[in-house]
């Protein structure tokens, strides 16, 4: 900076130069001594010997002034530096034009007022012992993204302010700058925070609207999915969502229903894998009084209830193809026969259906018929795997803490050591094991700092880094061919016996068996 101290012309020095001449003078010393001094921050050392004399001071007025005071609703801006007479002076400039400005002397503090305390600027120098600029900049951009970070550097080279800049910082000031230049650059960090803040506040008011509050993304595969799903919520068609478990089709679904035309109407969701198939059938189209043992009268379907909304099918590839050929009808004339009964019921639905499996290649397998899947798949939605879009999970950890906070009362933070060692993680269990770990993590902290030590993940040690993820279909497929297997030999092959012991119907074991291709 050009001035050290404010002026104030006919009492202040107009350069340090003057100042040290002006010092140097009372003490009766050499200027070139006390300008060193002075440029090294240690005027401490000269001010006994001042005070000692009775000539009048010659400690400029403006030094003895009061301190400037920020005007009401100032943005409040933290300065970084480890050399205290650069961190004073700046400081000062700023506190002239009337800003709310703050000191820390090492990185370390900063970032602990950076936790405590919210600041629109960050002003911090690059090269400083312990944490650097860039561990700073780093850090109040994870607590605070909207913060503008002003990173200064003293070496005569712009490589590590490029890098700061690549890293998120808004600008950067070569030492030594002038006062004005530091002011138009804080001018226009904070013109950048406020337009940051109308576009947060715009992405609100949107993902409100639409409520897509529950889909959090910002990488080009969930733009895209949002865009894709924005255009079909408004019209009738079948939907087929498909992904990996935990992914999220269910939420996909209800963002469908709620930007839908049917979105004052129910929307009714069924889980096909948790019901037998013959219960299944009686939810879903009703049934007449003594259609079956404990039919005691009649009852209307869930289809019929969510008659005018949006029925969602999920885990459709679990259901059996002689269901799937009723569900057909459903879809084809708009209406449903209820179990025992002879007189069809018109029903006004839209449905959309999802699942975990390939079902091109359970229709190669005869699991599932094809005229139902070119029925369901009139409009298909992939919601990708976590691994796929790992940009997303900073912004999915942070918005889970969030809701922690909200629920719990509590005020945790991720770290970044926290953030690192998730985005190291591949999450085979998608954005749902993303979510127990956090809500995990934020429960068990000992600080509000969640570290990464209080990030537990589950990892196989059996597995190689090399080797490709297994779906979880696939395991769970391998699971159950196990459980199958060790009951059929324990029950010589009986089926009902088998079924019992596994706590399943009798079809539902035909079913999984022919599924897994095992034999009696």
């Amino acid at each position: 900076m050009t001035s050290g101290l404010p002026q104030n012309p006919g009492d202040a020095p107009a350069s340090d130069e003057g100042a040290a001449d002006t010092i140097a003078a009372g003490l009766g010393g050499p200027a070139d001594d006390a300008l060193d001094l002075l440029h090294e921050g240690s005027l401490e050392p000269l001010l006994p010997a001042l005070l000692q004399r009775e000539s009048k001071p010659i400690v400029p007025e403006a030094v003895l002034a009061p301190a400037p005071v920020a005007r009401p609703g100032a943005p409040r801006i933290l300065v970084v530096d480890d050399q205290k007479n650069m961190r004073a002076t700046t400081a000062l400039v700023l506190a002239q034009e009337g800003y709310e400005v703050a000191e820390s002397e090492s990185g370390e503090k900063a970032l602990q007022r950076l936790l405590t305390e919210p600041f629109d600027v960050v002003i911090t120098d690059l090269k400083m012992q312990g944490l650097d600029g860039m561990a700073v900049l780093k850090g109040a951009l994870e607590i605070s993204p909207t913060t503008q970070v002003l990173v200064m550097t003293g070496f005569g080279t712009v490589e590590g302010a490029v890098s700061a800049m690549q890293l998120g910082a808004s600008d950067y000031l070569t030492k030594p700058f002038k006062d004005q230049e530091l002011l138009v650059r804080v001018t226009r960090a904070l013109e950048k925070r406020r337009l940051l803040l109308d576009n947060t506040l715009l992405a609100g008011e949107f993902r409100a609207k639409y409520q897509l509050d529950a889909l959090v993304g910002r990488s080009a595969p969930m733009r895209e999915l949002l865009t894709r799903l924005l255009r079909v919520a408004a019209t009738d068609v079948t939907v087929l969502i498909t992904g990996e478990s935990g992914t999220g089709k269910e939420l996909i679904a209800r963002a469908l229903h709620a930007n839908s035309k049917r979105a004052t109407r129910p929307f009714v969701p069924i889980n096909c894998a948790a019901i037998s198939e013959t219960l299944l059938e009686s939810e879903l189209f009703g049934h007449e009084r003594g259609a079956f043992t404990g039919a005691v009268k009649a009852r209307r379907g869930l289809l019929e209830e969510a008659s005018g909304g949006t029925f969602f099918f999920d885990e459709i590839g679990e259901t059996t193809p002689q269901f799937q050929a009723k569900l057909l009808r459903v879809i084809q004339e708009h209406e449903i026969r209820p179990v025992g009964g002879n007189n069809s019921v018109p029903v006004d639905v839209r449905v959309v259906a999802a699942t975990n499996q390939d079902l091109r290649k359970a229709i190669a397998e005869k699991r599932f018929r094809e005229d139902l899947f070119y029925r369901l798949n009139v409009v298909p939605l992939s919601p990708p795997p976590l691994r796929e879009r790992k940009e997303d999970i900073p912004l999915l950890a942070n918005h889970f803490v969030g809701r922690f906070n909200r629920r719990e009362g509590t005020r945790r933070i991720l770290t970044h050591g926290a953030l690192e060692k998730l985005m190291a993680h591949d999450f085979p269990g998608n954005v749902r094991e993303l979510e127990n770990v956090v809500e995990q993590a934020a429960a068990l902290a000992h600080a509000d700092a969640i570290g990464a030590g209080d990030v537990h993940l589950e990892t196989d040690a059996s597995r190689s880094s090399t080797q490709p993820l297994m779906r979880l279909v696939d395991v769970v497929d391998a699971a159950e061919r196990h459980a199958i297997e060790a009951s059929l030999a324990r029950n010589q092959g009986q089926i009902e016996k088998t079924a019992r012991e596994l706590g399943v119907s009798t079809p539902t074991l035909w079913r999984k068996m022919k599924r897994l291709d095992l034999k009696k």
